[in-house]
Formats: structure tokens, C-alpha cells, sequence
């Protein structure tokens, strides 16, 4: 079945049947005729009146109220009125006739399209004050009389299953009791279904217009969330008005019913080999782990916080480091640095890791991680071209994972970077990877992603149905030629660098490590200096000759670096997966 349209897919749909400038001079029209011009405007006013129900547009609704209704019930009340009444009868969206009226009433007829109850075709009734709508409480629905309130009574129907790209079943059952028959290493991609939290305590719109009833099970992480109504199917049962201060819940005058009917499975990209993989390999701490098709950018497996935490990438920021330095000329294969523990950046001397002496070739500098050559190259790049370089991998933009709905609903952080004229002195620290640059493993992973296609940066969709996937599209980020360069680059830190412990026997693995200091532990070592918590991290693909699959591992507060705490983990990975 179809997932129902959010409010704001609704309001998209029925912006087509008036435009925004034409309802602004009908609005204007009908305030006028209120006032004595000639015409017709009380059907005038009601018509506006449903015309700005279909946009969404409760500022002009409240608007067309008389001044005595206004002052009676406040735009925020009205709205959340409205919204509740919605909800509550799963309304999906409206359409409208002709008004018909006097002096004194109007009547339009409105078609009325739900989720759960079918099509309601019935009227909307209006009385006039002085200068405009007198307010009622039968306007929040068609069909509602005076002194009555909308009521249902729901049935759901079974919750969808959710699949791994070969089929398997990741997870089934009710809402209430999901079960994994792949094991609980799915839930790291699943989420779990549960009670929303909201805030004030107010029901779940949402959920309440999906048949959920208050305090009921649902979606609330993961794909159940983010897929929540597609999920979910269509519920059944039946709406009725009922008498506002009598009647108990179902009873009343029936306005419409429907039939529950189940979802059909929803599958995903996920290779469950992998997803275990991923999960086993982590290993219970804190951290995560993204991998991604090389060629499709399909999500693969997703464990931890692989996009739900940002930190600092440290050195793996240094693949968009280079490639900005060889987009721009600042380096080339033959530059060449010298041997230092140190060097002048953002004002300040940037250390190498441990106080190491680091130099040589840019091949050698980018193997060993130079901080001593890739923080005053990321000056000589400049702060234009290297924030320009770090949004095309992605940063600056939430991850490409979901269909704007679901991305709405699960809210992840964004990853970033300053924008051009706001580093602050920090360029230099922001090409290592430290500063204010924030990132996930899904947005390394991506980053490794594009070299290894190319330079071609792709969407990272994680389902296969087109309509859940994101809008974004493929980005270009560098060209081919640079590309294999900085691939070149990353298959040395792992052959002659930092990063042998990602080595695998099933082939060439490139890859980045990073370590990044991210504040104080409260600790000192015998000399009275802070112990730094720091991060480690290790980006890469496999194999580097034919790449298929990127991943990118992040350990918060490691017990050692990237390349002896990530990059094994990493390996471990790309291993099982080819």
C-alpha cells in the first residue's frame, strides 16, 4: 500500500488548484465586499475560507473570521484546533464546490480524502458576523453540526515486514513486538518501535494521522521511524460526530469507515553479512561504522552512531584536503616538505602526532599524516576553495540517506564545515580534521565513496523503492585524474603508512586514518600535561584497483589511534564483505 502524504506533500499537492497571488487578491477581494462592496461576499468569504483549508494556510483562515470570532480564538488555538481535527480524521486532503448562500449562511460542498475512513463528501456550514465568519466549531470538519465533535474508533493492520537486500527478513511482527530473525544486529538499521516522546505532552500528530491512538506503539527510531507510515499500511475503522458534552468514544452519527490493509514488505539495501559484520566488529563501543556500494552508494551496513554523532574526523579530513591541494595547484606529486615535528598555522605551530618528525614527498606526507604539511596547505589552498571542496563530498548538507519526509522525521545531525569567511583562524586546524569541522562515518565513508568512484560523490539511498530514496544527485567532485591520484595517495598510508593494520588478503585496501583530540579526559600524565580524550578514525574502500565497497569506522574516546584502533576494525570489515 501506499504510505499517506505528509502535511506538507498535502499542501504541495493542493497549491495546484490555487495560486498563492490569486488567493491574496481574493482575500483582499472578500474583506473588501464584506464591507459593503457588491458582489456575493459571503460565498465569496466561504469559499476563500476553503480554499485556504486546501493550502494549508490558517494564518488567511483565521483571517477571514470576524473580529469578534478573532478575538475569541487565537491563531495558535485555531491552528492547533485544526491540526488536532485533522489528525484525528486522518485527513489526507480536500476539494471543494461552488458555494451556495444569503446574507446570513453559506454552504460548501467539500469532499474530504482519508486515510482511514475513505471519501467524505458532505458539506461545510457558515454563519456571518457583522464583518466576517462567525467561528464554530462544526468548520473543523465537513459534516459536523453545531455542538458536535469528531470521534473514531481504529484498526490497524499488521506491520510491515522489513528486508535485507537479498530478501532475508530483518525484522516482523506487531508493533508491539517486533522480532529479528537475522538477530539484533538488524536493529542497529531498524531502529525500534516504541511510545513517541512529544513535547508538553500533546498527542503525536503524526502517528494520531496514521490511525495510531495516543500513548500507541510506533515508529520511533531507525528505518521505523523514518519509514513509519509506509510501514504502517492503511488502518480501518470508522469516524463519527458525536455530541461535544455527551456520547462516549464511537458513538455518535457516522461520517465515514474503511477497511485495514497491510503494508507490503519494505526493502532495503542492507547486506545482512555485512550489517553483522559491521556490528560484531564495533564491538559494543561507542562509535559507528558506515559502509557503502562503491558504485551505486547504496548503505550496505550501519552500525553505532554511524550518522547520528558528529565529532571531528581528524586525518581523514586530509582526502578532501588533498584533493582541494591538487584541484588548486598548492601540491602536486613532485612537491616536497621538509622534515619537521612541527610547523606555523592559523597563527599558531601545529604539531605532527607524538612530537614525529614528518616530511618528504606528498605521497610520503599524506602517508605518514603530516599535520606539519597539511595545516599550512590548507592556507595556501584558502578558505573559498577548500569549503567549497568539502561541501561537494557532502559537508554542510544532512545525509543523503532518505526522501525529504523521512530525512524531516529522523532529524539527523548535519555535518559541518565554516563557511568560507568563518573559519576564525582555524583554516589550518580545519584541514587536519580538528576545529569546528564535525562529520559521521557515513559522511567519511561517502568521502571515500567518491574517490573511489572517480570523483563522482553519489546519494547514499538505503532502500530500494524509488520514491523513499533522497532528491539529491550524483556531485562531481574532482576529476578522474585527481582522483586516482589521492586513491593512489590512500593506498599508501595503508602499504607504507599509517594504516597497515587495514590491510586484507582479499585485495588492495586505500584508506585514511585520523585521531582527533576532542577536549580534556580530567587527567594528567607525570609531567602535569592534560590526557586528551581523542577519537580514532579510518576511512577507506577495497579493492583499489576495482572498488566495491567504502567504509569509514569512528571510536570515540579510543584507547589508541587511527591507525591501531580503527583501521584493524575497518579491515575486519572489508575482509568479510569481499
Amino acid at each position: 500500500m501506499g504510505h499517506p502524504p505528509s502535511r506538507q506533500e498535502r499542501q504541495k499537492r493542493l497549491k495546484t488548484r490555487a495560486l498563492p497571488l490569486v488567493g491574496v487578491a481574493l482575500v483582499a477581494f472578500v474583506l473588501g465586499a464584506i464591507k459593503g462592496c457588491p458582489g456575493s461576499p459571503n460565498r465569496d468569504a466561504a469559499e476563500s475560507y476553503v480554499k485556504a483549508w486546501q493550502e494549508g494556510d490558517y494564518s488567511t483562515m483565521h483571517g477571514l473570521l470576524s473580529t469578534k470570532s478573532q478575538e475569541a480564538i487565537s491563531l495558535e488555538r485555531f491552528t492547533e484546533r485544526y491540526e488536532l481535527a485533522e489528525a484525528e480524521a486522518t485527513l489526507q486532503s480536500i476539494e471543494s464546490s461552488d458555494a451556495e448562500g444569503d446574507e446570513t449562511n453559506a454552504e460548501v460542498p467539500v469532499t474530504a480524502d482519508t486515510l482511514a475512513f475513505g471519501t467524505i463528501t458532505q458539506p461545510l456550514e457558515f454563519t456571518f458576523g457583522s464583518d466576517g465568519i462567525a467561528w464554530q466549531n462544526s468548520l473543523l470538519f465537513p459534516g459536523l453540526e453545531l455542538g458536535e465533535e469528531l470521534t473514531r474508533t481504529t484498526r490497524m493492520p499488521n506491520r510491515a515486514k522489513i528486508l535485507a537486500d537479498d530478501g532475508q527478513v530483518m525484522v516482523e511482527g506487531p508493533a508491539e513486538a517486533r522480532e529479528y530473525p537475522l538477530g539484533d544486529s538488524m536493529i542497529d538499521v531498524t531502529g525500534v518501535t516504541g511510545t513517541p516522546e512529544t513535547e508538553g505532552g500533546g498527542p503525536d500528530l503524526e502517528s494520531l494521522a496514521l490511525g495510531y491512538e495516543p500513548g500507541a506503539t510506533t515508529g520511533i527510531s531507525g528505518l521505523e521511524l523514518a519509514f513509519n507510515p509506509r510501514l504502517t499500511g492503511t488502518p480501518g475503522g470508522t469516524l463519527f460526530a458525536k455530541p461535544i458534552d455527551g456520547g462516549t468514544e464511537g458513538e455518535g452519527r457516522e461520517l465515514g469507515s474503511g477497511e485495514p490493509a497491510p503494508a507490503r514488505p519494505l526493502k532495503t539495501t542492507i547486506d545482512p553479512d555485512l550489517q553483522n559484520s559491521a556490528v560484531a566488529n564495533l564491538g559494543g563501543v561507542s562509535g559507528g561504522v558506515a559502509v557503502l556500494d562503491t558504485r551505486s552508494g547504496f548503505v550496505k551496513a550501519l552500525a553505532g552512531s554511524a550518522y547520528s554523532v558528529l565529532q571531528p574526523p581528524g586525518s581523514t579530513m586530509k582526502i578532501v584536503t588533498a584533493t582541494a591541494a591538487l584541484e588548486t595547484g598548492a601540491a602536486t606529486l613532485e612537491s616536497s616538505y621538509d622534515y619537521v615535528t612541527e610547523a606555523a598555522a592559523d597563527g599558531r605551530m601545529i604539531q605532527n602526532a607524538h612530537g614525529e618528525i614528518c616530511g618528504g614527498t606528498f605521497t610520503e606526507a599524506f602517508a605518514k599524516s603530516c599535520n606539519s604539511v597539511f595545516a599550512p596547505l590548507a592556507e595556501q589552498i584558502g578558505p573559498e576553495q577548500f569549503t567549497a571542496t568539502a561541501e561537494k563530498f557532502g559537508f554542510n548538507r544532512p545525509p543523503q540517506v532518505w526522501d525529504p519526509e523521512a530525512l524531516a522525521r529522523v532529524n539527523p545531525p548535519t555535518p559541518t564545515i565554516p563557511e568560507a569567511d568563518g573559519y576564525e583562524s582555524d583554516l589550518g586546524v580545519s584541514g587536519i580534521g580538528q576545529g569546528r569541522v564535525q562529520a559521521t562515518p557515513l559522511l567519511m565513508a561517502s568521502v571515500a565513496q567518491a574517490i573511489a568512484n572517480k570523483g563522482v560523490s553519489l546519494p547514499t539511498p538505503i532502500t530500494r523503492e524509488p520514491e523513499l530514496q533522497p532528491d539529491s544527485g550524483p556531485v562531481r567532485v574532482t576529476s578522474q585524474k585527481i582522483a586516482a591520484t589521492v586513491a593512489d595517495l590512500m593506498v599508501a598510508v595503508v602499504t607504507s603508512g599509517t594504516g597497515p593494520a587495514a590491510a586484507i588478503s582479499e585485495g588492495q585496501v586505500a584508506g585514511k586514518t585520523g585521531t582527533a583530540e576532542v577536549g580534556p579526559s580530567g587527567e594528567v600524565d607525570a609531567e602535569g600535561n592534560d590526557i586528551l580524550i581523542e577519537d580514532a578514525w579510518f576511512a577507506g574502500f577495497a579493492p583499489s584497483d576495482k572498488p566495491k565497497l567504502a567504509v569509514a569506522v569512528m571510536i570515540i574516546d579510543a584507547s589508541g589511534d587511527g591507525g591501531t584502533v580503527a583501521a584493524p576494525i575497518a579491515g575486519a570489515v572489508l575482509s568479510d564483505g569481499l
